[in-house]
């Protein structure tokens, strides 16, 4: 009876984690499949000729975010607006305007931050932006967004 009731568990077990794996896996699949979708139509447009990093960034409007190479070695972005093909791809030179790291700095320096979660180059109605979420020291969630062209402050969202 012994034996019985440790097969019965261990089945359990495996199945839940089998169901669990299969869940994940499937959940994750319409992500991986726009941001291949995104990377493909940015080396279409001949935007980019290599992408090193995409995302999808959700703002007012989703968009996904590749970020690669030019023809002439110039880090760019392009921004996919998700879902109607009939809008324009935008890109920047980011070299152009402020960086992911000064953005950081910048963040660091003026807010109480204790962990950064993440950092994304996104479209809003007044153009690109950084978009920085990070806990603070009161443990609470945080968003800025700064404007890169220029670095300034364009939306706060605080202690959420």
């Amino acid at each position: 009876m012994k034996n019985w009731i440790i097969f019965i568990s261990v089945f359990l077990v495996s199945l839940a984690l089998v169901i669990s794996v299969i869940v994940l896996v499937q959940a994750r699949s319409p992500y991986k499949t726009a941001e291949q979708v995104a990377e493909q139509t940015a080396l279409d447009e001949g935007e980019v000729v290599s992408v090193t990093d995409s995302y999808v960034y959700r703002g007012l409007t989703s968009n996904m975010t590749v970020i690669g190479k030019d023809e002439e070695g110039r880090t760019k972005a392009v921004l996919i607006p998700e879902g109607d093909s009939n809008n324009e791809v935008y890109t920047v030179l980011l070299e152009e305007g402020i960086s992911q790291e000064d953005t950081l700095n910048f963040v660091q320096s003026e807010m109480d931050v204790k962990e950064v979660l993440h950092i994304r180059l996104g479209l809003e109605e007044v153009g690109p932006v950084w978009e920085v979420s990070y806990i603070g020291t009161n443990d609470k969630l945080n968003y800025v967004y700064i404007l890169f062209e220029n670095g300034n402050w364009w939306k706060r969202i605080l202690n959420l």
